[in-house]
C-alpha cells in the first residue's frame, strides 16, 4: 500500500511517530510536512500550503492508496483544495492531542477545537493515542455543541465514535546495553536517581514535584536529580527557583540537544516521576520505563490505562494519590529500597512485557494492519 502522510507540525513526537512507523512498515510512504513552528499558524494555513504541494506531486505522476494526517490538519479544508484523486482516498486522522480539551492558561480559541471536530467527522477512521483521550475528546465535543444556539449537530458525535479506535504510538526499542539497576551492591551505594521529563509548562505541575523533593531534602534523604524536557517562551518560574535550590543534587537539567543525550539521561534514571495534571498518553514516561526506570505516576489521566493499573501489584507499586506529602512518602520508600539493594518488587518484567509490544518492530505491523482495514472499509462502503 502507498500511504501519503500529511503533517503540518513535522517535529517532536509527531515526527518521531511517522518516521518510526515508516522505518518498520511494510507499506510505502510519502511524508509531506512543515516545520514545527508557530502551531496556530500551521493549523490555519497548512491545508492550503500542503494542498498546493500535493497537487504538484500529482501533476508529476505520484499516486497513493490512503491519506494519513494528524489532528493539526484541517482535513475538510485540505480535501476541498486537492484534486479528486486525493479527496477520494480513504483518510485516517491521528489525534496526538486536541485543541478542545488541551489545557491552556489563555482564553481558548474554539476555532481550533472545532477544526479538530470537523476533521474527525470528515475522516474515514479516527485514531486516538489512548482511550482516555478518546473519551475526553468526545465528551468535550458534545458539551461544546450543546452550548451552541442552534444547528448543534449532536448526531455527529456518535458518527465519530463509531469510526474511532485507540492506536497507541510506537517507540524505538531500548538500547541493549542498559545498565543493571538492581541486585548489585555497588548500585545500592549510589543515591536514588530521580528523573522528571516533560514539557516545561504549567499542565505538567512541576511545583508539586519540587515541593516533594523539598521534603526529601529536608529529611536529608540521598538523591540525584535530572529535570529535562522542552521549554518554550513562557517557562514557569518554579524551574528557575528549583535550579538554584537543588543545585547540589542536579546531574542533568534542561532540553537535551540530541536523541543520544536524551537516551543517556533515561538510562541514567532509577525512577521517573510524573506530576502532570493533563496527559493524553505519556510518551516520555513510557520511553523512560523502556529504558529501565521505575515509574511513579498519579493515578489518573492516561497513565493507569497505559501501564496496566488494573493489575493490583502495578497499581500498588507505581501509582500515587494525593499531593506533595504522598509523593514525598513514596519517594522516601524508594530511596530506602535503593539503599537496601532492590528497588523493584517483581513488576519490572510485567511492565516490560506490556510496553515492549509498543516498540516499532512489533507495533508497526499492527498499525499497518489497521490502515489496511481502514482502506478495505472505505472500498466496501463506496
Amino acid at each position: 500500500m502507498r500511504i501519503l502522510a500529511i503533517e503540518p507540525y513535522f517535529g517532536g513526537s509527531h515526527r518521531a511517530f511517522l518516521e518510526g512507523w515508516e522505518r518498520y512498515s511494510r507499506h510505502t510512504w510519502t511524508l509531506v510536512g512543515l516545520p514545527d513552528y508557530k502551531w496556530k499558524w500551521r493549523m490555519r494555513h497548512a491545508s492550503l500550503t500542503l494542498a498546493e504541494e500535493i497537487n504538484r506531486q500529482l501533476d508529476e505522476g505520484h499516486s497513493w492508496d490512503l491519506l494519513f494526517c494528524s489532528d493539526m490538519l484541517n482535513l475538510p479544508e485540505f480535501m476541498g483544495m486537492v484534486s479528486s484523486p486525493i479527496s477520494a482516498l480513504p483518510a485516517v486522522v491521528y489525534f496526538h492531542e486536541n485543541q478542545l480539551t488541551y489545557p491552556t492558561r489563555q482564553p481558548r480559541d474554539y476555532h481550533y477545537g472545532y477544526s479538530n471536530f470537523l476533521s474527525a467527522l470528515r475522516a474515514d477512521a479516527v485514531w486516538f493515542n489512548s482511550h482516555f483521550h478518546e473519551v475526553e475528546f468526545l465528551e468535550g465535543i458534545e458539551q461544546f455543541l450543546r452550548r451552541m444556539p442552534d444547528y448543534q449537530h449532536l448526531d455527529a458525535v456518535e458518527k465519530i465514535r463509531n469510526k474511532a479506535s485507540v492506536q497507541p504510538p510506537g517507540f524505538e526499542p531500548p538500547p541493549t546495553n542498559q545498565p543493571t539497576r538492581d541486585n548489585e551492591r555497588e548500585a545500592s551505594l549510589e543515591p536514588l536517581r530521580i528523573l522528571w521529563c516533560a514539557r516545561w509548562e504549567h499542565d505538567k505541575n512541576a511545583e508539586l514535584f519540587f515541593a516533594a523533593l523539598r521534603r526529601l531534602k529536608a529529611e536529608q534523604a540521598r538523591f540525584r536529580l535530572a529535570v529535562i524536557g522542552p521549554s518554550f517562551r513562557d517557562v514557569p518560574d518554579v524551574f528557575g527557583k528549583a535550579n538554584s535550590e537543588f543545585e547540589s543534587e542536579i546531574d542533568y537539567w534542561g532540553h537535551q540537544a540530541s536523541r543520544e543525550d536524551y537516551g543517556k539521561v533515561l538510562s541514567w534514571a532509577d525512577v521517573v516521576v510524573s506530576t502532570a495534571v493533563h496527559e493524553f498518553f505519556g510518551l516520555s514516561v513510557v520511553e523512560a520505563v523502556l529504558a529501565g526506570a521505575f515509574p511513579l505516576l498519579p493515578e489518573r489521566l492516561a497513565y493507569p490505562e497505559v501501564l496496566g493499573a488494573q493489575e493490583p501489584l502495578i497499581l500498588q507499586e507505581h501509582f500515587y494519590q494525593g499531593g506533595e506529602q504522598s509523593l514525598a512518602d513514596r519517594l522516601r520508600k524508594l530511596v530506602e529500597r535503593k539503599e537496601n539493594g532492590r528497588l523493584w518488587q517483581d513488576t519490572d518484567r510485567v511492565l516490560r512485557n506490556r510496553l515492549e509490544v509498543l516498540t516499532w518492530p512489533q507495533h508497526a505491523q499492527k498499525l499497518d494492519s489497521a490502515v489496511e482495514f481502514a482502506t478495505n472499509q472505505k472500498k466496501a462502503t463506496s
